[in-house]
């Protein structure tokens, strides 16, 4: 990387450029707005309840008519996206995923019930993974000595993203890490006439710690049956995750996303460095968790960390970011205060 050449000082002053707040305006190099949120959301079965995630304060688990509620806010707020994620009852999860296939489960009510209210003013974002379904908590389907069934697993999840595709998602989110699946389902796609539908890739999602409390508002860590690390990313690895943008890109991702999000910010700028497709992170579980935690201890200041956060995400070369904070961030870009606040 080369420099321009500078005066130094005293010729040279660059606080000149920080004096006022118009100029600050004026240079500034990234912002962040509403357009840059994905808000994830959790499903869950029957009517009119709302759960708390006791490891995410502030955030809910909604039955389908409250979710609706919810997303005329996120409508409301121009909030372009919701990513939707079931918290599968006990009884209809399985070895096999099944309820992964059916029509009528909990994130494809879901599905039909935005876009039947909403239409096309909020787009609608699918989690592709077997997690939520199956009775051990992997993303994928087991074999022999708990291991994770590869080519298996991609039958099944072509099956689950037509099923999420033909109920009228407008994103497709696999999250699952199996080799080859971001090519299938582009495929079955295509066969199925259902070629418009977005396939925003998880690329690069570590075996990370920081997704606790993302499995406890799933249900899915409590059942969770060892780890996931044969197919999620090693954390002490960066080059790996070129070779995975570029299989995802060239089997026909769309765009490609980085998992977990702050402690990956060196991720994101790789890939945007070497790739021209969109790229997204998300701000994990673990993340809110920690800003909740410390700022309600009175340690951080909420509204200042949170953005100062996101826009970090915006600096490294993101073009989207998944964040639990979404409405309040969308509220605090127009001048509100909390909704609870």
């Amino acid at each position: 990387m080369s420099y321009d050449l500078h005066a130094p000082y005293p010729a040279g002053r660059p606080r000149r450029l920080r004096r006022t707040d118009f100029l600050r305006r004026l240079v500034r190099e990234h912002d962040l707005t509403v357009d840059d949120l994905i808000w994830p959301l959790f499903v869950i079965d029957g009517e009119k309840r709302r759960e708390p995630v006791p490891s995410m304060p502030g955030v809910e688990r909604f039955t389908i008519d409250e979710l609706l509620h919810t997303v005329e806010e996120a409508v409301n707020l121009g909030i372009p996206v919701v990513s939707l994620f079931p918290n599968t009852p006990d009884e209809k999860r399985s070895a096999d995923a099944a309820e992964a296939f059916n029509p009528d489960n909990l994130v494809c009510r879901a599905v039909r019930a935005i876009r039947q209210r909403f239409g096309d003013a909020i787009g609608v974002m699918t989690d592709v993974a077997l997690d939520p379904y199956t009775s051990h908590g992997q993303d994928g389907l087991l074999g022999r000595n708990g291991e994770i069934l590869n080519d298996e697993t991609i039958a099944a999840l072509v099956r689950q993203a037509l099923n999420q595709a033909e109920a009228g998602c407008d994103i497709l989110g696999p999250s699952d890490m199996m080799d080859g699946r971001v090519g299938a389902i582009r495929a079955a796609l295509e066969e199925a006439g259902l070629q418009q539908v977005h396939i925003m890739a998880y690329t690069a999602k570590y075996a990370s710690a920081f997704y606790g409390p993302f499995r406890d508002a799933v249900g899915s860590g409590a059942r969770l049956t060892g780890d996931k690390r044969t197919y999620q990313m090693d954390p002490a690895n960066a080059r790996e995750a070129l070779r995975e943008a570029a299989m995802d890109i060239a089997e026909g991702a769309d765009s490609i996303m980085v998992k977990p999000g702050m402690p990956y910010l060196d991720i994101v700028r790789l890939l945007k460095e070497h790739f021209t497709c969109p790229v997204f992170a998300y701000q994990v579980s673990g993340e809110y968790a920690m800003l909740k935690a410390a700022c309600a201890n009175g340690w951080l200041d909420e509204h200042k960390v949170v953005m100062e956060s996101l826009l970090a995400f915006k600096r490294a070369g993101a073009d989207g970011i998944l964040t639990y904070y979404a409405a309040d961030v969308a509220r605090w870009l127009r001048g509100e205060q909390r909704a609870d606040g």
